[in-house]
């Protein structure tokens, strides 16, 4: 029982929670347990194609730079994968105990709470839907008619977009 407990034990729980995945870490980190969520959460982003990661770390009380380098990668890995990452539930004490440690954890987001952190997910999902959406303006590969592509975005863009006249003139008349 004791044994089959220490492996269950060595791996942090992540659950899908919508188009994000949220870790809540609630011991403390060693090397094995931080290389397995890595290895997991970035497993469970190409599974789920997660476009956001949030880490709650509220149970900690002491981050250390171990723990500031393994969030740090854990960002950069999921920002390859084309997900954010929003850390949630730094206490004070840890933000300046990163700060004097000079590791300012570039690429992830912060958040005071879960509900903020889903917020800051949430607007990126919302903003990557409207990418998506201007994707659909883009000629594909089996369009031949990138002329007409042209002038229909011309017109859908003129509509949407006044700004964007300016350069468009402004290039006519260096012409």
């Amino acid at each position: 029982v004791w044994r089959a407990r220490c492996l269950t034990m060595d791996r942090i729980p992540i659950l899908k929670f919508g188009s994000a995945l949220l870790v809540t870490i609630q011991v403390d980190m060693h090397d094995r347990l931080a290389t397995a969520l890595e290895e997991d959460l970035t497993g469970q982003i190409v599974k789920h194609n997660a476009r956001g990661v949030l880490i709650d770390i509220s149970a900690l009380e002491i981050v250390d730079s171990f723990i500031g380098r393994m969030l740090d990668n854990i960002a950069a890995v999921s920002r390859i994968l084309d997900a954010d990452t929003v850390v949630v539930g730094m206490r004070p004490a840890v933000a300046i105990t990163l700060v004097e440690l000079g590791l300012s954890l570039t690429g992830v987001k912060t958040a005071l709470n879960v509900e903020r952190g889903m917020a800051l997910i949430q607007g990126r999902l919302s903003g990557s839907e409207a990418d998506d959406a201007d994707d659909e303006d883009r000629p594909n590969e089996a369009s031949c008619d990138v002329d007409q592509h042209r002038r229909r975005k011309r017109s859908r863009g003129a509509a949407r977009r006044p700004g964007n006249l300016i350069p468009s003139l402004l290039l006519h008349r260096q012409m």
